[in-house]
């Protein structure tokens, strides 16, 4: 260690968490069915206690839809005793204009929210206009850790 300098590990407040999530929008989501678990990187937005998402037809949402808790986590790493690390458990919600999930309003909440980061989203123009199915993760239960050196 430079200086001698001992780690300090440290849990991360809610209000650190939540800042974290906010200010990235590239994690991971974790998911199992029986006993098989994937994770996989995922483009996101936070807002208000929810991650909102798009994604494609194919084997996460299969899975998923027999099992909606997931995991979700994001890091920022700037060196080997400087990082945080936040992961979010929740159930994961399909969203429709109709129907559950919140329906009309948190739709277009949603979309609106995923247009922050690439206004053509969901345009005849989206660069991933594959990625269709609009979803979000309730921040049921949030942890955090921080390493940085004393």
């Amino acid at each position: 260690m430079p200086g001698g300098s001992q780690p300090v590990f440290r849990e991360m407040t809610r209000a650190e968490c939540d800042a974290l999530l906010a200010r990235h929008h590239v994690g991971r989501i974790a998911y199992t069915f029986h006993d098989r678990v994937d994770i996989e990187p995922i483009n996101y937005v936070y807002d208000d206690g929810w991650l909102y998402g798009r994604t494609a037809p194919g084997t996460k949402l299969t899975t998923i839809v027999h099992h909606r808790w997931v995991a979700f986590e994001v890091d920022e790493v700037t060196g080997l005793f400087d990082w945080r690390s936040v992961v979010v458990h929740g159930a994961l919600y399909l969203l429709s204009e109709e129907g559950p999930g919140g329906g009309a309003e948190v739709y277009e909440h949603a979309v609106q929210l995923i247009r922050s980061l690439s206004p053509e989203a969901l345009t005849a123009t989206d660069p991933v206009g594959f990625r269709r199915i609009l979803f979000r993760i309730h921040a049921s239960e949030v942890t955090g850790r921080e390493a940085r050196l004393g």
